[in-house]
């Protein structure tokens, strides 16, 4: 298995594109400067040591230095010893409500991004629990099966965004449903059904589907994600929002009563989302309260360190860029390598 010690250093990666538009940028300035002194091809003739190639030859064997600095500040290691260990814990399907509706922003910095980060904080709690992640709108599709691997669900779930589901609606009666089928058949282990919705366009029967979770073992339990004044849906990438067929502006509301009665028929709780951490609290000690049952997990015990070879590369790629000069070597004038 491989990894990295420290990826928070891979968003230093976002500088890549910056450096080669600035790059870019002073081909295009010195480009411009030179027009004003005189032809393209008078000048080639009077500067004939001058190179097209090795000024872009240069800035990409940094970039590549560069870059892989980047990975190797950033710790790759391989796993090379796996070890079983036994944990303690219960399972749980995650289902996110990816409508349009979801993209409101009367939670900061909006709906989605807000049950996100809230979701990713609850998986942090989870480490000894087993993680299902499943998406839906019109219709239910699953992301990930249920695993023990929660870093896997943090992935994931940071992958999810709007309009994943082709099929408008807010299906949480086929979710639920789909949800049950991702439990494994132990009896003794503690299962529960996490909804994040705002309840918009609320389709099928969602409260019969709880009622018989409830009755499986499974409880259900509801995140109300949105407040219940509402808030436009922007359309992204422009400044619009959405409208209707008369040409208003929508306004999504939280449907809290509807969270509400579903949280009631599967035997769990109701909480609203909002800009603090009480509803992650509150759903963990709901959880904290089902039976556990211990699960073997194969995981990595040692892992080895790479960074050393990219170290290396590295090394001889600033030496080239070094020994690489912008102006042909009149010692290798007939030498057309560039």
């Amino acid at each position: 298995m491989f990894r990295f010690a420290h990826p928070e250093f891979l968003y230093a990666l976002l500088v890549i594109p910056v450096l080669i538009g600035l790059f870019y940028y002073s081909l295009y300035q010195k480009s411009k400067r030179l027009k004003l002194i005189g032809d393209k091809k008078l000048l080639a003739n009077l500067m004939p040591e001058a190179s097209h190639w090795r000024p872009r030859v240069k800035f990409y064997v940094l970039l590549i230095a560069i870059t892989l600095s980047i990975f190797m500040v950033a710790g790759p290691q391989f796993g090379s010893k796996l070890q079983k260990v036994k944990r303690s814990g219960i399972e749980m399907v995650i289902a996110v409500d990816v409508s349009n509706s979801m993209l409101a922003q009367d939670l900061t910095p909006s709906r989605m991004q807000r049950a996100k980060q809230l979701l990713s904080r609850l998986i942090d709690q989870s480490q000894n629990n087993k993680v299902a992640l499943l998406v839906f709108a019109g219709d239910a599709y699953v992301q990930m099966p249920m695993t023990t691997d929660v870093m896997s669900a943090k992935m994931f779930l940071n992958s999810i965004n709007p309009g994943m589901v082709p099929i408008q609606g807010t299906a949480i009666g086929s979710a639920i449903r789909m949800g049950m089928g991702l439990f494994t058949t132990d009896a003794e282990t503690g299962k529960s059904i996490i909804i994040i919705t705002d309840g918009e366009n609320h389709e099928d029967d969602a409260t019969a589907q709880a009622k018989k979770a409830l009755e499986h073992g499974v409880t259900v339990h509801v995140m109300g994600v949105g407040t219940p004044q509402g808030s436009p849906i922007p359309i992204e990438g422009t400044n619009s929002f959405r409208r209707d067929r008369d040409g208003n502006v929508v306004v999504t509301k939280l449907n809290e009563s509807m969270c509400q009665d579903i949280a009631a028929a599967g035997g769990g709780v109701y909480v609203r989302a909002d800009n603090s951490v009480t509803a992650v609290l509150s759903l963990q000690s709901e959880l904290d309260q089902l039976a556990k049952s211990d699960m073997e997990q194969m995981i990595y015990s040692e892992y080895n360190e790479q960074y050393a070879v990219i170290g290396w590369i590295v090394f001889v790629l600033l030496l080239l860029e070094v020994l690489l000069t912008e102006r042909k070597n009149p010692l290798f004038k007939n030498f057309k390598l560039f």
